[in-house]
């Protein structure tokens, strides 16, 4: 349900049930950015098992190279992105959020007809660089509008929301397109016409997306009290803002929660097809069986996010991360006692304890950059805190792929989970020495606002963090 409401502060705000929007943000802008976090990370994330497919059906690369080819392309991906994340930054913050989230949706859909013609593994490294360009428009657009959006109040649990949203997304952009090759080759397709019909198909979504977001996001950017900075102040704003220690630690975050995101997208699926293909199954079949615990663990991401949202708006926000960070942990290191990922029976429970870790990353970083991050450089700021995310999914994607082919498939588990427990202590060390504001100092500072400023739609408090306690 849609409603208007005035909070306890001056200015009057949207709603949308029981998630207050920040003042100027429309309930539209907020249905038509629901829309955009359940599409988006769905699209992003397909790339994975519509890759598995094409490495087996389209290029027949042997399982035994399979591990460290997709780390490889991982790694080339985050490379291209590295070099795009502080311009795709500045971009945002100089001409909008908008053309930007455009942009991403359709170099997707480019992407996704260009993937099923390539010739060779070599044109996949090629057709990677586009995705890439993709995943920097989208991811930054996706996180700025997220710390653009909700009231302090609410931020945890809309950043629940879209979390839920992203897995949602996940679970019925993978199990509706995913079971798409063997549904075509039963009616007489070939498997590679298969892949391209599936893969065209995914395209068209994108550019769905792209005109949905073109008409209902909201245009412009952020006004604020000071002149914008200059360009060659946003490049160094990212790194300069490090020096409070709750932003250098959602940079931490972001390392691991887009690692962990990672493999758990590649290698929960790649896992499960080369058991099946090993079991004798062809590879639609296994293609089939490997999305469906794919799916388990987003379904459970999406299942915990109701209760994680609200936990997170109830916690300091370094606190939670570092709750988040253990549950992570657990997550991850349970893999140690699971041999075969289609064994059946129980072997559910860990999935569901990758999808829960996975979910609470995502909104333990989400909410602490979106508190810290500045308004006016807020774009710059997000940028960084993706290219952290890059250099997780580079480092941790290349070790894990070698990992995977030559020494364990759940070695690669094993290493996030143990650097989610090095990132719990290092917010547990944060939060004994710069806390920073409660959630309720936050809104008491927003509330001290003159009226004027008040009624500026996208302005918030003129503050930077401050090292107090609460």
């Amino acid at each position: 349900m849609t409603q208007t409401s005035n909070p306890p502060s001056a200015v009057k705000t949207h709603r949308i049930g029981p998630i207050y929007l920040a003042p100027g943000i429309l309930p539209l802008h907020g249905w038509t950015f629901f829309y955009g976090g359940f599409v988006s990370i769905g699209l992003l994330v397909f790339i994975t098992i519509g890759q598995t497919y094409i490495l087996n059906e389209h290029l027949n690369i042997p399982l035994d190279q399979q591990g460290t080819l997709t780390g490889d392309l991982v790694f080339w991906t985050e490379v291209v992105a590295l070099l795009l994340f502080i311009p795709a930054g500045i971009l945002i913050d100089r001409i909008g959020r908008r053309p930007i989230f455009i942009a991403g949706f359709m170099l997707l859909a480019a992407t996704y007809v260009l993937y099923p013609l390539a010739g060779s593994s070599d044109d996949l490294f090629l057709y990677r660089a586009i995705y890439a360009m993709g995943i920097v428009a989208i991811a930054g657009a996706l996180s700025t509008v997220l710390a653009d959006y909700p009231a302090e109040r609410s931020r945890g649990k809309l950043v629940a929301i879209i979390g839920m949203l992203n897995g949602l997304g996940i679970v019925m952009i993978g199990q509706m397109f995913g079971v798409l090759p063997e549904v075509f080759t039963a009616r007489g397709v070939s498997g590679t016409d298969a892949g391209l019909y599936t893969h065209l198909l995914v395209a068209g979504l994108a550019v769905v997306s792209a005109i949905i977001i073109g008409f209902g996001l909201k245009g412009g950017v952020p006004p604020t009290r000071e002149a914008r900075p200059p360009v060659r102040k946003l490049l160094v704003t990212g790194v300069t803002e490090a020096r409070n220690p709750r932003i250098l630690l959602a940079y931490g975050a972001a390392f691991i929660a887009r690692g962990d995101q990672s493999i758990n997208a590649a290698f929960v699926v790649l896992w499960g097809t080369t058991v099946g293909i090993g079991m004798g199954m062809s590879s639609p079949e296994a293609i089939k069986q490997a999305t469906l615990i794919f799916v388990i663990t987003q379904v459970a991401a999406l299942l915990s996010a109701p209760l994680l949202g609200p936990l997170v708006d109830r916690l300091n926000r370094v606190t939670a991360l570092g709750v988040c960070m253990g549950l992570a942990a657990l997550g991850n290191l349970a893999v140690i006692f699971m041999d075969n990922p289609l064994g059946g029976g129980t072997t559910w429970i860990f999935f569901v304890l990758l999808g829960i870790g996975q979910m609470s990353v995502f909104l333990g970083g989400q909410s602490l950059i979106g508190q810290e991050a500045p308004k006016a450089t807020r774009g710059s700021v997000l940028a960084m805190f993706n290219i952290s995310g890059a250099l997780g999914i580079l480092l941790i994607m290349m070790i894990g792929g070698r990992l995977f082919d030559h020494i364990d498939p759940r070695a690669p588990f094993v290493l996030v989970g143990v650097i989610n427990i090095l990132m719990m202590l290092a917010s547990f060390y944060v939060r004994a020495k710069a806390p920073g504001m409660s959630i309720s100092q936050v809104e008491a500072e927003r509330d001290g606002m003159t009226s004027m400023e008040s009624q500026d739609p996208w302005i918030d408090p003129a503050h930077r963090p401050r090292d107090r306690k609460t």
